[in-house]
């Protein structure tokens, strides 16, 4: 049987059973879709802090969830507007995202294909709950968490790889031996390539009225390495695995929104400097905006799940069409390992259909409603948020254009608190990698809707690029660079405004 018919196959089961277990919402329940005059980038700060604009409680427009935000499933719910047979496809992604990939050959043709080398065997194994990852919490490999990994490249050696960085062909040089990202696990007969290690400085920070927050400053090492040693120039950098709720309405921004908000030069004199990332597009075969991971690394949401099939779980697809996934030619023993193609399609381990029912799913996680915005406490902390600059990186308010692929996204007024550009964020949190257009020193605004749920849905309260934050004081406080004017001012707050700013994060 033929990975098409294969595939066929199991769409149409999934189908079945998805239709047989599916509950009808009711019509007219929760709100209806909106469809708003587009509204362009850039936002003014509220006429008044004692009530709640227009659609604020509703982030995700006509999209956001209608389902409770008191449990665990708060992150995994689809967007209510999308229709009855888009629901099946959402579930049927979502088996998808789900299923644990074996090793080849296999029995089970349809899930096999498992690395040689790899990070985890399903992609909620990071995106537990399609929420956020955490960093180990302990020393020994039962600590170890597949939700944290290491980014690797080196500088440009030759004119080649010089050229393919600055035309965007290349957004890193892999190192030679380990690729671009460290896969501690290997399938049966493989070794792993080697063991994240990550130390903890405690440093105190005194804020206004006296407390004293100490922050975690960490170093990180690669220990037990596998396949001999590494580059002398290598640059690693820690990723933590991000909550999963908003990728469509967020590919569905217009460009030039985005666009409107890059001040590279600085020449308003605010002290933020926002510049987009570009990024190539596989799919599209051009550079487009990045909007996707810590450095706005990926163009979209489908190329963004491609990539992390191949690099994660080593699940070769037309997009990343490497069925040994992320393993080097100086890996031979990984590129030569039976896999999990057709003859027709030998580095296609999981096909185009099932690929975009994967990204369908990402794309449908809908954003949850807020919890208590009008609360004067919250309202409050909103106003603070303002005073003190947070919005200028953390911009409120978008509507989503005509062009995403999914109807029901487009036309939205969204609330992700991100303007998705790269700023830098100074020396403390400085990674010293760059990728594509972002330096090592920058990062893009990580959108902040759903923040305040992490701890119902992940059990945590780990926060930036690496969790080294363990709450929202910790991270707002690891801010500098173009963030150092807020950071400071959120330092000056008294404690109880402190805790009304925090209340409003951990709102939206």
């Amino acid at each position: 049987m033929d990975e098409g018919h294969r595939s066929r196959r199991i769409v149409s089961a999934w189908r079945l059973s998805a239709l047989a277990g599916m509950l009808v919402l009711a019509a007219g329940s929760g709100w209806s879709q909106t469809v708003r005059p587009h509204a362009g980038a850039h936002n003014a700060a509220p006429a008044s802090f004692t009530a709640l604009e227009d659609g604020e409680e509703h982030p995700g427009g006509a999209a956001t969830s209608q389902r409770r935000t008191d449990s665990t499933e708060a992150f995994s719910h689809f967007s209510p507007n999308m229709g009855l047979a888009k629901e099946m496809d959402f579930k049927i992604g979502n088996a998808m995202f789900r299923k644990f990939w074996v090793s080849a050959p296999a029995s089970t043709k349809s899930s096999d294909g498992l690395g040689p080398l790899y990070n985890a065997r399903a992609c909620q194994s990071c995106h537990l709950k399609d929420g956020r990852g955490e960093p180990p919490r302990g020393p020994g490999i039962e600590d170890r968490s597949v939700s944290m990994f290491l980014r690797l490249s080196i500088p440009p050696e030759t004119a080649e790889q010089r050229a393919a960085l600055a035309e965007g062909r290349l957004s890193v040089i892999p190192e030679p031996t380990y690729g671009t990202q460290l896969q501690e696990l290997g399938i049966q007969g493989h070794l792993g390539e080697g063991r994240m290690v990550i130390d903890y400085e405690e440093v105190p920070v005194t804020l206004a009225g006296g407390e004293v927050v100490s922050l975690r400053r960490p170093t990180y090492r690669i220990e037990d390495l596998g396949y001999g040693p590494m580059h002398s120039k290598t640059m690693i950098s820690p990723r933590l695995a991000p909550q999963m709720i908003g990728l469509g309405l967020i590919e569905a921004i217009p460009v030039e929104d985005i666009l409107a908000r890059e001040d590279p030069d600085d020449r308003d004199g605010d002290g933020i400097s926002g510049r987009a990332n570009w990024v190539w597009s596989v799919e599209n075969k051009k550079l487009m905006l990045g909007r996707f991971g810590w450095k706005a690394g990926q163009p979209t949401v489908l190329q963004q799940s491609a990539d992390a099939f191949a690099g994660d779980i080593g699940i070769g697809n037309w997009i990343a069409p490497y069925a040994w996934g992320d393993c080097t030619p100086a890996q031979l023993l990984c590129r030569s390992a039976p896999h999990g193609g057709t003859p027709k399609s030998p580095h296609s381990e999981i096909n185009a259909k099932l690929l975009d029912l994967v990204a369908f799913y990402a794309r449908n996680l809908a954003v949850p409603p807020r919890r208590d915005p009008d609360a004067p406490d919250v309202l409050a902390g909103k106003r603070l948020f303002h005073e003190i600059g947070c919005a200028s990186c953390h911009v409120p308010s978008f509507t989503t254009g005509e062009t995403s692929p999914d109807a029901h996204l487009r036309g939205q007024k969204i609330w992700p608190y991100s303007d998705f550009l790269l700023h830098d964020m100074g020396d403390g949190l400085a990674d010293g990698r760059p990728e594509a257009r972002a330096d090592g020193r920058e990062w893009r605004t990580a959108p902040l809707w759903g923040i305040g749920l992490t701890e119902i849905v992940n059990g945590h309260t780990f926060f930036l690029h690496d969790g080294r934050a363990r709450n929202l004081t910790e991270a707002i406080l690891w801010h500098s660079g173009e963030a150092q004017r807020a950071r400071d001012g959120f330092a000056r707050l008294s404690r109880q405004d402190r805790a009304r700013l925090v209340e409003f994060v951990n709102s939206l």
